[in-house]
């Protein structure tokens, strides 16, 4: 069991670091529009790729999951690429986002859609 002290010591720590973490996200979120991404919605980003500077690419595809960490934030974006299903864990406050587009909502009862891995016909319209 640890000391009155440094549980009082943990304690503040872990208040700062949450102040720390909501200033980081407010910052970004005041640097660009970032939307509501919920498992279910269909979008569309450009990425830019981190290993050429120059060249962006272009995504669309379905969010089966989120896990909300603050600025650790991240989706799990699964999309069609020559027919094979693949799944991408994004961060949602990167700065390699330059623009995410909310296309669709689907209507969803759970969290994670990882059943989706098997049907991938929500995409094909």
């Amino acid at each position: 069991m640890l000391p009155q002290k440094h549980k009082t010591a943990c304690h503040v720590l872990c208040l700062v670091l949450q102040i720390l973490n909501k200033e980081a996200v407010e910052k970004v979120r005041t640097e660009r529009e970032i939307p509501d991404v919920q498992p279910g919605c269909i979008i569309q980003m450009r990425l830019q790729v981190p290993e050429n500077k120059r060249r962006e690419s272009t995504l669309k595809g379905i969010v089966i999951a989120r896990r909300n960490a603050g600025i650790n934030t991240t989706f799990r974006l699964r999309r069609l690429v020559a027919g094979v299903g693949v799944e991408s864990v994004f961060p949602l406050y990167s700065p390699n986002i330059k623009e995410m587009k909310i296309l669709d909502r689907k209507k969803v009862r759970r969290a994670k859609l990882y059943y989706l891995r098997d049907r991938m016909n929500a995409l094909k319209k």
